[in-house]
């Protein structure tokens, strides 16, 4: 019997597997050729999306992934955003009758969008955030990054996907 332990690996997740609270989306075909987005419509308001990961887990202690950051890849585009920030939630789903448990994690930005005007000007964005602790994905549980966008009247925020990274060890 084999045994994986690579600490390199990672998850994409696509635009159209994340949950988009508030504002008008709609998939879009991008401007880079075969590539997807989904784009919020213009308007002076506060958008927030989810994005879920859900890479492999096990019920054994201490296998299964090991989630150590995420990257989420998307465009500005027309008007700078007003602001934009990041939460990372790990979500433990209650037991039969009982609600689930929401605890935000601590993260850091990557260098190149540590400051909030970094990541709200015109451009393709790729951020990364980086867990202050690692997490061992368990049964029962999720990891949620909510983006929480504030745009301005004509700002077009386009998101073209996220990526899992850690460990995966089975």
């Amino acid at each position: 019997m084999g045994y994986v332990h690579d600490s390199q690996i990672a998850f994409h997740i696509p635009p159209t597997a994340c949950h988009f609270v508030t504002g008008t989306w709609s998939d879009v075909a991008a401007a880079v050729t075969d590539t997807i987005g989904k784009r919020k419509a213009a308007g002076d308001e506060t958008a927030t999306l989810n994005i879920p990961i859900f890479p492999p887990f096990s019920k054994a202690e201490n296998k299964g992934f090991y989630l150590t950051s995420v990257d989420i890849w998307f465009d500005v585009a027309t008007a700078d955003l007003e602001a934009l920030s990041a939460v990372v939630n790990l979500v433990t789903m209650g037991a039969d009758g009982a609600a689930p448990t929401v605890a935000a994690q601590t993260f850091t930005y990557d260098a190149g969008h540590d400051a909030a005007d970094e990541r709200v000007d015109q451009d393709e964005h790729k951020i990364t955030l980086t867990l202050a602790t690692p997490i061992w994905m368990d049964d029962g549980e999720q990891v949620l990054v909510e983006l929480t966008i504030d745009a301005a009247a004509t700002s077009l925020f386009t998101l073209r996907g996220a990526q899992a990274n850690g460990t995966l060890r089975l």
